[in-house]
């Protein structure tokens, strides 16, 4: 089995925990792209076989979420499942709200939260604040290409619709509007909609998984290799440098005479993928290829 399972994470199961049910279904090399907190729902691609072997090919890791600002207090993981260290004193109104998202979109200096998987020496932030070794991070850039305000939801909360690019932590952004404010905020719910290729429409439940596992049908959910590559240019190889092509061999440049030098694309047969090759010199030198063991 090679392909990817766009897995609908459930809210309470950890990236990890939820790869590992692939694992034992599919009895296959499996990895995941994007990792989501524990509590948050939604898109996971999942690596399934020879697939692992293509995540620094993705060129496409823009990411699209719908998150829940609660304006009743700032936590110290920034979501619904810390503890509450700083008392909101009212809600701010629409209009308020809506002055200051543009100082959110574009690019913006973010800080990582204390409580995250990046690690400092080794060990996980998480695992540190856990200790009560609250690390201090260093502000870095990160890209929103959409904010938009949504729905007021209860007393104290409303929608948020977020389109932006890799490492950027929603439960953050949530805290940072809330202090620009003066209004101390949290992240009460979190579904991300789409990664890159995979959205939340060609996605599957956990209940789909187990149940097409139950009759064999798994590899009836998995997409094709090339499914998030498809923003890389592709070659069809010419029936006498197939075998060429399966053995990761070097091709000539002047398949895709358009590609310039340094740039990926993807080498096919017929309709499989044999992997992906960049321009190097007069020659196409695969990165990696999918036809061996």
């Amino acid at each position: 089995m090679n392909g990817f399972i766009n897995l609908l994470k459930p809210p309470g199961m950890s990236s990890g925990a939820a790869v590992a049910v692939v694992k034992r279904l599919t009895h296959e090399r499996v990895g995941h792209a994007g990792t989501l907190d524990p509590e948050a729902a939604g898109v996971l691609p999942v690596m399934v076989g020879r697939a692992t072997r293509l995540l620094d090919y993705f060129t496409d890791h823009s990411k699209s979420y719908v998150a829940e600002i609660a304006f009743a207090g700032a936590t110290d993981t920034q979501d619904a499942q810390g503890t509450i260290i700083e008392n909101a004193a009212g809600v701010p109104g629409r209009e308020e709200i809506l002055a200051v998202l543009p100082k959110f979109t574009g690019t913006i200096l973010q800080r990582p939260p204390a409580y995250s998987a990046l690690k400092r020496d080794g060990v996980p932030l998480y695992a540190l604040a856990r200790q009560g070794k609250l690390v201090e991070t260093e502000g870095r850039e990160t890209l929103i290409r959409r904010l938009e305000l949504g729905k007021k939801t209860g007393q104290d909360g409303c929608m948020l619709f977020v389109d932006c690019g890799s490492g950027t932590y929603i439960r953050t952004l949530c805290h940072d509007i809330g202090q620009a404010l003066n209004t101390p905020a949290h992240m009460r719910f979190l579904l991300r909609t789409r990664h890159g290729a995979f959205s939340i429409e060609n996605a599957v439940t956990m209940e789909e998984l187990m149940a097409a596992a139950e009759v064999n049908m798994l590899e009836n959910l998995l997409l094709p290799l090339d499914f998030p590559l498809n923003d890389l240019p592709g070659i069809q190889l010419p029936e006498r440098l197939w075998k060429l092509g399966r053995n990761g061999g070097k091709l000539p440049a002047d398949l895709l005479p358009e590609l310039k030098d340094g740039e990926l694309c993807r080498v096919y047969a017929a309709e499989e993928l044999l992997g992906v090759a960049h321009l190097e010199g007069n020659i196409l030198r695969f990165d990696v290829g999918l036809t061996g063991g």
